[in-house]
């Protein structure tokens, strides 16, 4: 605390001197304590400012930036409630390529078999690493009934890639063909969100929102102890809307993991009706609509 103290006075002085050198018409803030001291310093140079909640819960940054904002954009339904004042329901912008994803070019990259569904394991850059060693010790549940490519990340200090592999060197070899481990997904990720029946990860808001967006039923394991209990507010709101399942991390083991996603797996049907569940959550033209609002200002 001491130190976010000392740094936000000094990232206001820096902020205030580069705004009045870039002269900007509005100033956009997504939260955090990187956007804060420019929202800050916008603020005290009379500049407009937009802010943008990306979560189901503000964090203490834009609730703060709120109060100097002249719009309030939020992704999901509520943002009045949370702000305390008149809010504009935007959505959050999704990368325009991932909703042209290919089923051919994935199964052409990954060898994937079309008569099997495909889960899609994701822990965001660095993995997760609970996650990772739950899916790794539940290969042998479920593997049998599918396929999985995992992004499992490259933390040297978890140590999980490498784990993983020989996890996967321990299967038999038709097993393995249907065990794939990622590091990182690049330009890959359209194709997999193409195949995937089920998606398995944390309950951040970029995986939300692009389930969501791509229509993608989901089996979120929330990050305990984020900022407001975030993840898992974002992880219930789109359970309550019948668009995912909910596995609190505590209770997270290689059974459970396992007992949860082969129940999913054998209702398709129930897939595909959660995916379009969590689709109705998404504003597919957000990005458009975060331009008009910016523009209302230049």
């Amino acid at each position: 605390m001491a130190d976010l103290t000392l740094n936000v006075p000094a990232g206001v002085l820096v902020a205030r001197r580069l705004l009045g050198r870039l002269r900007p018409r509005v100033v956009f803030g997504t939260g955090g304590f990187v956007a804060l001291p420019v929202v800050l310093a916008a603020a005290s140079r009379q500049l407009p400012i937009v802010v943008h909640e990306q979560t189901s819960v503000p964090g203490l940054a834009n609730r703060i930036a709120a109060r100097l904002a002249r719009r309030v954009a939020v992704t999901f339904d509520g943002g009045s409630r949370a702000f305390g004042r008149d809010v504009v329901r935007t959505g959050n912008p999704l990368r325009p390529e991932l909703r042209h994803g290919s089923r051919a070019d994935a199964t052409a990259r990954f060898g994937f078999d079309p008569a099997l569904p495909l889960v899609y394991v994701t822990g965001g850059a660095q993995g997760a690493h609970r996650v990772n060693r739950a899916v790794g010790a539940a290969l042998s549940f479920l593997l049998p009934h599918a396929q999985v490519i995992h992004q499992c990340g490259d933390n040297p200090t978890t140590g999980d890639l490498r784990w993983l592999r020989e996890r996967r060197d321990e299967l038999p070899d038709a097993l393995q063909r249907r065990y794939h481990i990622v590091p990182y997904v690049d330009e890959e990720l359209a194709g997999i969100y193409a195949t995937a029946a089920l998606v398995i990860g944390r309950a951040g808001a970029g995986t939300v929102n692009e389930c969501c967006q791509l229509g993608l039923a989901a089996l979120y394991v929330p990050l305990p102890g984020a900022s407001g209990d975030e993840q898992m507010q974002n992880a219930r709101l789109v359970e309550r809307a019948g668009g995912a399942a909910v596995l609190p991390q505590p209770e997270l083991t290689p059974e459970t993991l396992g007992a949860r996603t082969l129940a999913l797996l054998r209702e398709p049907a129930r897939l595909k009706e959660m995916g379009e569940r969590a689709q109705s959550l998404a504003v597919p033209d957000a990005a458009e609509r975060l331009a008009n609002l910016l523009t209302e200002f230049v």
